[in-house]
């Protein structure tokens, strides 16, 4: 036995039971008769040219029901005369290639057969100008080539920073729009100025190019569609900083303020730009933003098949397992810290050799006196936290909270034969 299986050895592990959290499930019935509400409003229509092209600005995130609010969109322009075309708008993603980013968008089913319109990719852009402080600002060149611009968004809030504007509409037009030089040069001077440098950016663009409207969605706790809003070039910093505090509201949350251990099974970059979303555990990349619950020590075990090795944001976590570093793109996980100047989420955090020892190493290190009153919580993933798992000595809190319910006996942790959770 080696040095590491006999410090772990005496640790004991809790029951469990599975929990139900319940959220704020509201959500649009027909999108596709709220959108075409919103977008006939006169002051959208009256932006429209017959014969114009339109470039529609379309992200990386797996926005629900992407591919219907983009061909909603695209049939608003058709019926009006316009001609539009996407195009990528994510930064640095896709591995900052015009190819890379096609391929991200046909992976979220955006194609020119589900949308009626063709992609156009590219990633050269325009220089527009620079902010006071000397940080230029970008835009795609096909997008500044257009008669008019369009951009489709999520509004929620960023894992990295808070201000009145935050992960949105302005973001999408000061870094998306930008790809990977206006990703850069939005990240230069660090999270620490992003809330005063997306907005300023933005307005620079917005002054410069022939934006037309916005689509802007906000999702429930189960990234459902809650509400969908159209505007135009003036309304977006007012509207977005309204919806900015509604998609705080909808979040979803662990309703504990304390966790000695959380145990994640899996991240990656299709359940967070960051590999876990920070809101849901607490633990946040930079000093710049904040709440969550306080965890002690945190665990992830594996990736998800469609991160394709991105491990971005297990540096955010205590402990780590060998099958995860196993499974590991160093390129592409550290490209992200390099583009975005945020590198602790991509390091490696200490590695043990499978899920039992993982867990037991934060149940040791976790500062409280009684190992066996370990206050721990095991998820899926941070965008599947319906249902839990608690240990114990959460029951008396679980009990007692009006948007949780105890579905199962409290049971043992099970483990197969390379002492990996069953």
């Amino acid at each position: 036995m080696g040095v590491i299986q006999d410090l772990l050895k005496d640790i004991p592990l809790p029951k469990t039971a599975k929990v139900r959290q319940t959220f704020d499930n509201n959500q649009i019935a027909d999108l596709s008769a709220e959108l075409q509400s919103k977008l006939g409003r006169e002051s959208i229509k009256e932006t429209i040219k017959p014969g114009m092209e339109v470039a529609i600005a379309v992200g990386s995130r797996g926005l629900d029901r992407l591919v219907e609010i983009t061909a909603e969109t695209v049939l608003f322009l058709q019926e009006l005369g316009a001609k539009p075309f996407i195009v990528p708008s994510m930064g640095s993603h896709g591995g900052a290639s015009a190819e890379g980013q096609k391929a991200v968008l046909e992976h979220l089913g955006v194609t020119k057969e589900t949308v009626h319109a063709e992609i156009k990719s590219s990633m050269e852009v325009i220089k527009l100008g620079e902010l006071s402080n000397g940080l230029p600002v970008f835009i795609d060149k096909l997008a500044s080539e257009a008669d008019g611009i369009v951009v489709i968004n999520r509004i929620k809030p960023h894992t990295a920073f808070r201000g009145p504007v935050e992960s949105g509409i302005m973001k999408m037009i000061s870094i998306g729009l930008g790809k990977q030089k206006g990703a850069e040069a939005c990240h230069q001077l660090g999270f620490k100025h992003m809330a005063e440098h997306v907005p300023a950016m933005a307005k620079l663009t917005l002054s410069k190019m022939p934006f037309l409207f916005t689509v802007a969605t906000v999702e429930n706790a189960f990234d459902k569609v809650a509400k969908v809003e159209v505007w135009t070039p003036e309304e977006i910093e007012e509207k977005e900083t309204e919806m900015q505090q509604l998609s705080k509201q909808l979040l979803p949350k662990l309703f504990f303020d304390q966790i000695d251990v959380l145990v994640i099974d899996q991240i990656g970059k299709n359940i967070s730009g960051d590999g876990m979303d920070p809101n849901i555990t607490g633990r946040y990349p930079t000093p710049y933003a904040y709440g969550g619950p306080e965890v002690t020590k945190m665990v992830v075990l594996d990736l998800t098949k469609q991160t394709e090795g991105n491990a971005n944001g297990v540096g955010t976590a205590d402990f780590t397992t060998q099958r995860l570093v196993d499974k590991m793109d160093r390129d592409t996980t550290y490209a992200n810290g390099l583009t975005s100047t945020v590198v602790g989420p991509t390091h490696i955090s200490t590695a043990l050799p499978n899920d039992e020892q993982a867990i037991k190493a934060a149940i040791k290190t976790c500062n409280i006196l009684d190992f066996k009153k370990v206050k721990l919580v095991r998820i899926k993933n941070t965008l599947d936290i319906g249902e839990i798992e608690v240990s114990e000595a959460l029951f008396d809190h679980v009990r007692e909270h009006e948007s949780m319910e105890l579905l199962t006996d409290f049971v043992e942790l099970t483990f197969n034969e390379n002492g990996n959770l069953n």
